[in-house]
């Protein structure tokens, strides 16, 4: 078994060096006819720059060329603004005749997309077979030979492993504070709008003023060092390229073309059209949760719970998430995930959005009411009857990759008291984004009027898109796995996932009861938490938990050798369970039961 499992890692490591070194292979080669630019004023100008460049009937490599092609379009960009300040063409506005920064990186991207020319254009199911093909088989070779094992969680050394050890604290700040300068750094300089970074800083620094002294937080040290001698330098690795890998998808597309090129093909038999950049992801997404949910099904198999979790995300992700938005798109129906709610879909009431549904017939207008009947109705029923865990642990694509794909590093959430008090005010903080930044997009798109107390919503929504919708969720969320735990975005970040919590809170029949009678203190259900509760600290209590946070993936019970914890529904208390007089009331002085 063991020379099987080595092969298989030997093939997924193949599969990955070769996925990375696509990206250097090839040439590029444009033609003018080629652009495809519908402003004539732009595409001309391009044109024109791009000829005295020598852009043209030329080969060159992707990162010359992409360089090239920068250098082109803000040559073009100078000289219609030479051009503009002496007279315009007749009926043209000045902004409709100038190239604004935002459309360079649009046009980049268009002029790259199809100009590729190498091995992988043409032969690209031969590179996806070496890459998505090998990889999963070598994933699964390592993997299936675990359900010889005997079932059940073993401490199997998670703490000393390279990759699942996590980092010592000094280190997660070197990765955290650079991550969160840069990425308000690159959103001031790629919009040159100061002030919504400004905002953001300034309610990062009250959010750090009320943690640490309002709420007399200074002396509440963070979490153990998970790696107390030295940090996990496979972790290091991995965190690095996952980081590296959403920059590229979402502000860097025209450097993965290969990537894109390769998937091409499955893409137009699946919708009728070329592969983005989004397609690549979703295709990636699924191969992903696919391939780690086996191995969920290998190490949860004396859970049947667990099981039938983790088939649920696999096909929600697989079924509901991707494929279906695909066929619809060949059926000339709107693209829709019927699974994705506000405010995760934060892009559900924008303008284009909705103009897109409205015009797409009876099936368009079905799908905006469904939308609006599980935001309103949907949700608070279902959580209701069964806590947050109905979508965050059984249907969501966010909680799907991290329970598979992330599954190895939930012990790395921090359990710190600290910690806890930063999760309240973040994530409440985003779903208050979510909805004043919808509010003010609905009233745009109600009144036609872009701007409300001085605010644009255009400016807004695109923020909020950059901050939360890619650098949060995305590098942050996805790429901090290995530094700092899987539903890092899930506990700090989702909106979807505070306006859950809240209704589990205080109005849902759900919640893990405890026998503290039973409870050993081994401490494996607060090891593999991942939504950094200390479990451990409840059952010793026999407390219920009931924290708004939790997303039910009922690990903790499946890890517990003394049955202690139980995923329970009750309806009778849930006026009273939250009540201060339920809970136990620590002090310097006693300790207090309140009944």
């Amino acid at each position: 078994m063991k020379v099987i499992q080595y092969i298989g890692i030997g093939m997924f490591i193949i599969a990955l060096l070769i996925f990375t070194a696509i990206l250097g292979i090839g040439h590029h080669e444009l033609a003018p006819n080629d652009i495809n630019i519908d402003n004539q004023y732009h595409k001309e100008a391009i044109i024109e720059a791009g000829q005295d460049a020598g852009l043209f009937d030329s080969k060159i490599g992707g990162v010359a060329f992409i360089s090239k092609v920068k250098s082109v379009i803000k040559a073009a960009q100078k000289n219609l603004e030479t051009k503009a300040e002496t007279s315009l063409p007749d009926g043209v506005s000045e902004w409709d005749y100038r190239i604004g920064d935002g459309w360079i990186g649009s046009y980049t991207n268009s002029m790259v997309s199809g100009t590729a020319r190498g091995p992988v254009q043409n032969k690209p199911w031969l590179f996806f077979l070496l890459t998505f093909g090998l990889a999963s088989l070598g994933g699964l070779l390592f993997i299936i030979p675990k359900f010889s094992e005997h079932p059940g969680i073993k401490h199997n050394g998670i703490y000393h492993h390279s990759l699942t050890r996590g980092l010592k604290w000094n280190m997660k700040m070197v990765f955290l504070i650079p991550t969160i300068i840069g990425v308000i750094l690159f959103g001031f300089l790629k919009d040159g709008n100061a002030l919504w970074p400004i905002i953001t800083v300034v309610l990062a620094l009250l959010i750090s003023y009320f943690v640490f002294y309002r709420q007399d937080s200074k002396e509440n040290n963070p979490q153990r060092d998970s790696s107390p001698i030295n940090t996990g330098w496979l972790g290091v690795i991995a965190g690095i390229y996952f980081i590296g890998f959403y920059i590229l998808l979402y502000w860097a597309p025209a450097y993965i073309t290969n990537w894109i090129d390769m998937v091409s093909p499955i893409s137009k038999l699946l919708s009728g059209n070329a592969a983005s950049q989004w397609f690549l992801y979703g295709l990636m997404y699924c191969f992903i949760v696919v391939v780690m949910g086996v191995r969920m099904l290998t190490k949860y198999q004396h859970n049947k719970y667990q099981r039938i979790r983790t088939l649920s995300v696999m096909f929600f992700q697989t079924g509901i998430a991707f494929l279906l938005p695909e066929i619809l798109v060949r059926l000339n129906q709107p693209y829709y995930d019927f699974k994705n709610i506000w405010p995760l879909n934060y892009s559900f009431f924008f303008k284009y959005n909705i103009d897109n549904l409205m015009s797409s017939g009876g099936l368009g207008i079905f799908m905006l009411v469904w939308g609006i009947i599980l935001i309103v109705i949907g949700v608070p029923v279902i959580t209701y009857f069964f806590g947050k865990r109905w979508y965050c642990s059984w249907v969501c694509g966010c909680g799907g990759l991290a329970e598979t794909l992330g599954d190895p590093f939930r012990q790395l959430s921090d359990k710190s008291l600290r910690a806890w008090k930063y999760e309240r005010f973040i994530i409440h903080g985003v779903l208050v984004f979510a909805v004043v930044m919808t509010g003010f997009v609905l009233v745009h798109y109600f009144t036609g009027k872009s701007h409300l107390l001085g605010l644009s919503s255009d400016s807004m929504k695109a923020w909020y898109g950059f901050l939360i919708g890619a650098g949060f969720s995305g590098v942050v969320g996805t790429g901090f796995y290995p530094l700092m735990g899987n539903r890092v975005w899930c506990r700090f970040g989702c909106p979807l996932a505070a306006y859950l919590g809240l209704v589990q809170k205080f109005k849902s029949r759900f919640r893990i009861t405890t026998n503290g009678g039973q409870c050993i203190s081994c401490g494996n259900c607060s090891t593999y938490c991942e939504m950094g509760i200390d479990v451990r600290s409840y059952a010793q209590k026999g407390q219920d938990i009931v924290r708004s946070s939790c997303v039910g993936c009922g690990v903790c019970s499946a890890v517990c050798p003394r049955g202690v914890l139980r995923l329970e529904n009750a309806s009778g208390d849930i006026a009273t369970r939250t009540v201060p007089e339920r809970a136990i009331h620590i002090t310097e002085d006693q300790v207090t039961l309140l009944t």
